[in-house]
């Protein structure tokens, strides 16, 4: 943190203090003197201190204190900004500038710098198209919007394998109901994502969320389909007990005790090494009906 920002602001006050206290000294009482002097410091610095935070902008001040040397990407919009109103045709700047601010959480005017990158230097950059495009869905409060939706149909032009462009294509088809689609298109990211990504288990959930709705009347839950989720959830993330015991006993409910025993033994493997929840999974095995007492 750069102390230049408080340090100038105590300066001024400290003048302003300097300039009210001045009168003050002709009072004869010393008591009194101090009181109006110690009055009048908390009025300026509590005052303007005040006026500052709230219509000021120091946190623009904190970070030109900081100038180049600073670590944060944000910290750079104020030399960006200056870049490219130095030099408006300079698409580099201009995309850093974008990124910078969605670092700063500010997808509004990301999206109108990566609009800028793209009327310099044209579509056909698979990476900007899909910054662009995600930049309008953030702003738009995750929703999908036509202009972000042409911006990813441009991404997978030049890239068929870009993933943020085909999850976000996949998240408008289903805002349309297009269910099939968006299955569709998951279902090929999904097969290309790490199962260790964070993006595999929003994929899993989704595509069982979405595949529930398409076969059961109205877009009502399906209840095997739920458990399929379930399932699909703990093979991905097995380190989860309760989830396990759920899975045996929804197994159970749909007359599958083949498939709720096999849960069992994936249970068991998973905390092979924890013996609360052994005990945990042969009780509700036992209580289940998937085992017998003592089997």
């Amino acid at each position: 943190m750069s102390w230049v920002p408080v340090i100038g602001f105590g300066l001024v006050a400290a003048i302003a203090v300097a300039f009210v206290a001045a009168p003050l000294f002709g009072v004869a009482a010393k008591k009194t003197r101090a009181l109006l002097l110690a009055a009048a410091t908390l009025l300026i610095v509590g005052v303007g201190g005040g006026t500052y935070y709230f219509v000021g902008h120091p946190h623009l001040a904190q970070r030109e204190a900081s100038g180049l040397a600073t670590r944060e990407v944000s910290g750079l919009v104020p030399f960006l900004i200056k870049r490219v109103r130095q030099y408006p045709g300079d698409a580099r700047a201009w995309r850093y500038l974008g990124q910078a601010y969605m670092e700063a959480r500010d997808p509004r005017d990301g999206a109108k710098a990566f609009a800028k990158v793209i009327e310099l230097t044209g579509q056909g950059d698979a990476t900007l198209d899909a910054a662009y495009g995600e930049a309008l869905v953030l702003a738009n409060d995750g929703a999908v919007p036509a202009e972000a939706e042409a911006a990813f149909t441009a991404a997978l032009r030049a890239d068929p394998g870009n993933a943020p462009a085909r999850f976000y294509l996949g998240l408008a088809k289903a805002a349309r109901n297009d269910r099939p689609g968006a299955i569709a298109l998951w279902q090929s990211l999904l097969a290309d994502t790490p199962v260790t990504a964070p993006l595999h288990q929003l994929l899993v959930d989704r595509i069982a969320i979405l595949t529930s709705q398409s076969v059961a009347p109205g877009g009502a839950p399906n209840p095997r389909a739920m458990v399929d989720m379930l399932a699909a959830r703990l093979k991905a993330d097995p380190d989860d007990a309760l989830g396990w015991v759920r899975l045996m006993r929804a197994y159970t409910v749909l007359g599958e005790k083949q498939k709720a025993l096999q849960a069992l033994t994936d249970a068991r493997k998973a905390f092979a090494d924890n013996k609360d929840a052994q005990t945990a999974f042969t009780t509700a095995a036992i209580s289940s009906r998937v085992l017998m007492p003592g089997a």
